[in-house]
């Protein structure tokens, strides 16, 4: 089965799609107990940054468009949401999205749960490395890792396949 995917861009104050996002987010929190934030924090945060934001053709959805996957990034290159439907999750959206802000960007960075396996896991496997450990990070007293895209030389080669 063939499925079309469509990429939307929300750049800096625009939050056309800050309800979908704020949705599959809390969704995924739900599920997995992971990206909780306060909803204030999360649609100023939204609004600031520009969103890239897959979304699959063809659902039940107001617009007949689901959206699977998105992007929230700062103008330095700091990945603020980086979320995928679980059901779609395998189907390259988290490696496309990540290679969208390497491109545009000269750094990639991010952080992520100590205790996100699953995040870790993605985040190491397209390159990115841990630069320190951050206790108390989160308001609920979780520790983070402070994560950096590296300079591997085949790196941008290897993401620039995923915007393929």
């Amino acid at each position: 089965m063939s499925v079309n995917v469509e990429k939307r861009v929300d750049g800096p104050g625009d939050a056309t799609h800050v309800e979908d996002a704020w949705t599959l987010k809390e969704r995924i929190r739900a599920e997995e107990g992971v990206l909780k934030q306060r909803r204030g924090f999360f649609t100023d945060a939204y609004r600031r940054s520009t969103t890239y934001l897959f979304f699959e053709e063809g659902s039940l959805d107001s617009d007949g468009d689901t959206l699977v996957a998105f992007a929230s990034v700062r103008r330095d290159g700091y990945v603020l949401f980086l979320a995928v439907e679980p059901d779609t999750r395998g189907r390259g959206y988290a490696e496309r999205l990540v290679a969208q802000v390497a491109e545009e960007h000269g750094s990639v960075t991010c952080h992520a749960r100590t205790t996100n396996e699953d995040a870790l896991g993605f985040y190491e496997h397209v390159g990115f490395d841990i630069v320190r450990r951050i206790d108390n990070y989160y308001e609920d007293g979780g520790a983070a890792y402070y994560l950096r895209l590296g300079d591997d030389g085949g790196l941008t080669e290897r993401l620039s396949e995923f915007l393929r």
